[in-house]
């Protein structure tokens, strides 16, 4: 499904002159202009004609192999999220594609939403962070069958939970259900859990939910901030710095609500900023604000201490 959405902005969007794209079935959807530039496989596409770079959106389990060929033969690699299905493959990739001398990044695509890029920029307004939550459920998508919900939805927010709270997830505590009969893909997860600086955190993901619902909300010590990714927008609740005449009320309520500002932000497409801050990153610019290679490792450890912790029941440090 993403790379269809690649296929539109690497050919319109003058990022980039579009050499090709690969798919063993062919252009089921349409996604590429001239049907001359469909390959069967990567070694038809660099028999053609060796791109610059490539977007590596195929089923996670494929992740590892695809994109080392492609480093392998001095291709950029932009490796959709997860950046492999396990630790092993992740850490494999990670040092395949550095021995290769190509530059590669994660797809964590959620960086680049408004809303979220948005609470970067205020965090100074509420403070010292204490809670990150988020909350990204909806019905299931037949498309995915080969990893469960922790793999497929919850690394988009355990990666915001690291790059939001500024620092490496310590430690986390998970539980799962399986709802959908797909045995051992978990469907629901529900992970709490802490970084290294001591930030808290909660995550709620599953698929089995009608209606698609995407949220995260930071809580600091001088009010919150409130993104939804889908509408783009964000939403600041101050406390208020007015105390009530009543000393007794005003303890038994804690914090007392203040004013409330929704920001205007510009919404630009989120996957087309992703592809122009990796194009930068390619051509040399270490600043680009791309998700590194180790950036998705970490990620993939956290997701798969999830899931020990899920089957164990006890709280595990990635």
């Amino acid at each position: 499904m993403i790379g269809r959405h690649h296929a539109r902005l690497l050919q319109t969007a003058g990022i980039a002159r579009f050499a090709g794209a690969v798919d063993p079935g062919g252009d089921r959807y349409g996604a590429v202009l001239d049907p001359a530039r469909v390959h069967p496989s990567v070694e038809a596409l660099l028999a053609a004609e060796r791109p610059d770079f490539a977007i590596v959106a195929v089923p996670t389990a494929q992740h590892a192999e695809v994109a080392a060929q492609l480093a392998d033969a001095g291709v950029h690699v932009l490796v959709e999220k997860p950046l492999a299905g396990t630790v092993a493959e992740a850490e494999q990739l990670k040092a395949t594609i550095e021995a290769a001398g190509v530059r590669g990044a994660v797809g964590h695509v959620e960086r680049y939403n408004p809303a979220l890029l948005g609470v970067r920029e205020h965090l100074d307004e509420i403070g010292q962070v204490f809670l990150i939550a988020t909350e990204r459920v909806g019905p299931f998508p037949d498309r995915i069958r080969d990893v469960g919900v922790v793999m497929d939805l919850a690394t988009h927010d355990l990666d915001l939970v690291r790059w939001l709270g500024g620092d490496d997830i310590a430690q986390v505590a998970a539980q799962t259900s399986i709802r959908m009969g797909r045995e051992p893909h978990e469907d629901l997860v529900l992970i709490t859990g802490r970084l290294a600086n001591d930030t808290t955190f909660n995550c709620v993901v599953d698929r089995v939910t009608p209606t698609k619902r995407r949220r995260t909300r930071i809580l600091g010590e001088l009010g919150m901030l409130e993104a939804d990714t889908l509408t783009g927008d964000l939403v600041l609740f101050k406390n208020a710095s007015r105390q009530t005449e009543d000393p007794f009320a005003q303890a038994l309520r804690g914090v007392s609500e203040g004013d409330s500002i929704r920001f205007a932000l510009p919404r630009p497409e989120p996957l087309r900023t992703e592809l122009e801050a990796f194009v930068r990153y390619i051509g040399g610019d270490d600043d680009a604000g791309v998700v590194t290679l180790a950036e998705g490792l970490h990620t993939v450890r956290v997701a798969d201490a999830a899931l020990r912790s899920a089957q164990t029941g006890e709280t595990v440090r990635p």
